[in-house]
């Protein structure tokens, strides 16, 4: 009987041991995924930010074209036109 229960003691130890080191397995993989993640979205982040910067300086060239025209269409006077007549002014 005590020759059983040291062999049960045994297996159930050895189970353990077993379970413990496909946890510390699973961890390790589970670290890695992360810090691949963390990595990825951070290149994603990277991506969108420099993207974003882009699309902001075509959207202020756009809307400088834009008011030029709209300027002209409405015939206002630019500040080189206040700037000539304020030439002619003091001749």
């Amino acid at each position: 009987m005590d020759k059983k229960l040291e062999q049960l003691f045994y297996a159930v130890l050895g189970g353990a041991l077993t379970v413990k080191e496909k946890l510390e397995a699973n961890n390790e993989e589970a670290k890695a995924w992360q810090q691949k993640s963390e990595a990825h979205a951070r290149e994603f982040f990277d991506e969108l930010a420099e993207r974003g910067e882009s699309e902001k300086e075509k959207f202020k060239s756009s809307l400088k074209e834009t008011l030029k025209e709209l300027i002209a269409e409405m015939n206002l006077a630019t500040k080189d036109d206040l700037e000539k007549l304020k030439q002619e002014l003091e001749k």
